[in-house]
């Protein structure tokens, strides 16, 4: 069997990565073309000449505001240099399965709170640069929990697990295109009707027989709808052969990773893996995409981090 293409391609390496990313000087270069790919441009009053301070800080030459490279964006405020956030990009970015705090923190020499602060400002990143994006063409759609089994009520309503819907766009050869995972409160029309605004007009949607999936029923959607009850033969069904498959990866690799995962956080462990899986086919180009995003990012401080469901 021929290998794919887009699974075997090289990536960015280790090696490389250090050759372009390994000091401090190399990342605030590559973060100045990416925050001011044109000039610097005073935050303040939009001039576009200014010096910059012995002190590392820019001062606008109209205005005299000063600001850090690092002001206003995903880095704000951070004591950490920049090569130890572009390492935890870099982790976060291309592997495939993604990557605890716990291990994050003992491979960048960071405590484990600091660590989970890095993670979740990346993952959160991901999270809002995956919204507002839209599937269109086949899309196979299907309902799914994370959690693991404990005491109590068992099926849907269960308090430790997490309900999520499963989107995937396929081309007209079959292969899968595009992942949305959007975490919801529950399988209910008005929560798939929010969903259904990233679906685009004339899209094929192909859903079980759940009830909330009637949404799709009615123009501009074009719905195809399989009763397949339980067991085996839901999970055989060729209509959702790849739904299925991306599902059991995304299962897979969260639990691989995580020990345990709380609720409020579920959206940016889904957006992790919906943000790679859809920048898959260039892995080289993620980081350079990824910091174009970050520079324009506004800071997130801790408490914000902590609140509930972003997508809520």
């Amino acid at each position: 069997m021929a290998r794919n293409p887009i699974q075997f391609q090289p990536g960015l390496s280790l090696p490389a990565f250090l050759e372009q990313y390994g000091t401090q000087a190399q990342c605030q270069a590559d973060l100045f073309q990416h925050r001011w790919p044109r000039g610097f441009v005073c935050p303040d009053c939009g001039n576009t000449t200014g010096c910059r301070l012995s002190r590392g800080l820019y001062q606008c030459h109209r205005c005299h505001h000063q600001t850090s490279l690092t002001a206003g964006t995903l880095f704000h405020a951070t004591h950490l240099p920049l090569t130890t956030w572009f390492l935890a990009i870099y982790l976060l970015t291309q592997r495939k399965s993604g990557i605890s705090a716990l291990q994050l923190s003992r491979e960048l020499g960071v405590t484990y709170n600091t660590a989970w602060k890095l993670k979740h400002k990346i993952l959160q990143v991901m999270y809002e640069r995956n919204q507002g994006e839209m599937l269109t063409g086949r899309i196979e759609m299907d309902d799914a929990y994370l959690g693991g089994e404990r005491p109590g009520k068992r099926g849907r309503g269960a308090a430790h697990k997490f309900p999520f819907v499963a989107a995937v766009q396929t081309d007209d050869d079959g292969h899968p295109q595009r992942l949305q995972l959007r975490r919801v409160t529950g399988f209910s029309v008005s929560e798939l009707t929010r969903i259904a605004a990233s679906v685009a007009a004339g899209s094929q949607v192909v859903s079980d027989g759940l009830a909330c999936f009637q949404v799709f029923d009615e123009a501009p959607y074009h719905h195809e709808r399989h009763i397949t009850g339980g067991g085996r033969a839901s999970v055989e069904n060729p209509a959702f052969n790849w739904v299925n498959t991306l599902l059991g990866n995304v299962k897979n690799a969260i639990t691989g990773t995580y020990h345990a995962i709380s609720g409020k956080h579920t959206p940016r462990c889904l957006a992790e893996f919906e943000y790679r899986f859809n920048r898959r086919y260039d892995l080289k180009s993620m980081i350079p995409r990824f910091l174009t995003v970050a520079a324009r990012t506004p800071p997130m401080p801790y408490r914000l981090l902590k609140l509930a469901e972003p997508y809520a």
